[in-house]
């Protein structure tokens, strides 16, 4: 890799009924400090129903302009984000993958961050950090409070080391050792790809903290049962994908001894704090949340089951070991693949 020439670099998104986050998501690739010349956007409509396909079209021709390359694409056929970004990977044409999601904000630098690793031929994985954008209720300044959003949690897993897609690049020659995501997985293939590029020997994976995208805690209770719920399933298809235990049917994780550890531990700690300056409302209900969260995890880990055809991997083709040349479709036409 040329230390005077950026590498070439898709950026692969995909979306489902985004519309209401295609404003903030463009005015972040607009401010892009990586040179211009050197990225392609790749953005990736799910089978919305909301107009995104339209909007992300519409996108394209205003950015082109400005010197942009955004190009549209659409996956119809499978609901699932893994199979959006499949269809992204096949037709990038950057040396470099780098991913994130609709409803997240890259910060300025953030690509220019997040590709700087690569200058090391060892480093073929790299992790962006997750920060939290303003808190705007005590739900989620209770996720602050946790830090439910950084990759710091799961760069630490117990199994292997890993990268939410939020923020991740990837080397594109990678992936004909290791294959692409597991297409109908619902989550926990962010774990899984990164686990088989690491298994595989396929090179190193580093943590570009300096690399940052933001994103919104969930704000009501819903949401974060069903955040949580999600985070079960995925330790479910991971349990039977890798053996990686299950964080259900323990003693600690029983209801009694965790709401009478609130109510002799927590809960004064909490008040304690609050008394220091800290967020009273928050240090005192956060173990009480913990229990709302840990309930609905299991509840996922409980309900879930790895669907049969989630344990196929899609590849690449073996003679497309070259991306299409950087020039080969014009900027200014958006590429739509049809369903």
């Amino acid at each position: 890799m040329s230390a005077s020439v950026p590498p070439q670099v898709s950026v692969i998104v995909p979306i489902y009924n985004g519309v209401p986050d295609l404003p903030h998501l463009q005015d972040c690739l607009l401010a892009q400090t990586y040179p211009p010349d050197q990225v392609e956007y790749l953005l990736v409509d799910n089978n919305s129903q909301d107009g995104t396909l339209a909007a992300l079209n519409q996108f394209s021709e205003q950015a082109a302009p400005q010197g942009l390359t955004v190009k549209p694409l659409s996956e119809a056929q499978i609901q699932s984000s893994y199979a959006a970004r499949n269809q992204g990977i096949r037709a990038a044409r950057g040396k470099l993958l780098a991913f994130t999601d609709a409803d997240c904000r890259p910060q300025p630098d953030w690509l220019e961050k997040l590709v700087q690793p690569f200058a090391d031929p060892a480093v073929t994985l790299v992790v962006g950090e997750v920060q939290a954008l303003p808190s705007t209720n005590w739900l989620e300044r209770y996720a602050d409070y946790r830090g439910f959003l950084t990759q710091k949690h799961t760069l630490a897993h117990s199994f292997l080391p890993y990268g939410q897609t939020a923020n991740l690049a990837v080397r594109r020659s990678v992936l004909f050792q290791t294959g692409l995501f597991r297409t109908h997985l619902t989550t926990g293939g962010d774990a899984d790809f990164c686990w088989r590029v690491q298994m595989d020997g396929a090179g190193q994976l580093h943590f570009a903290e300096d690399a940052v995208v933001c994103h919104r805690h969930r704000s009501t209770f819903k949401a974060l049962a069903s955040q949580w719920r999600r985070y079960g399933r995925s330790n479910r298809y991971l349990h039977e994908l890798y053996g990686v235990p299950l964080q259900i049917a323990s003693p600690e994780y029983a209801l009694a001894p965790r709401l009478t550890r609130w109510v002799l531990k927590d809960l004064p700690k909490g008040a304690w704090r609050g008394f220091r300056g800290d967020p009273l409302l928050v240090g005192m209900m956060a173990g009480l949340l913990d229990i709302f969260c840990g309930r609905s995890r299991e509840a996922g880990q409980r309900d879930a089951q790895l669907p049969d055809n989630a344990r196929a991997i899609e590849w690449l083709d073996p003679e497309d070991t070259d991306p299409k040349p950087w020039d080969s479709i014009d900027p200014e036409t958006p590429e739509v693949t049809a369903p």
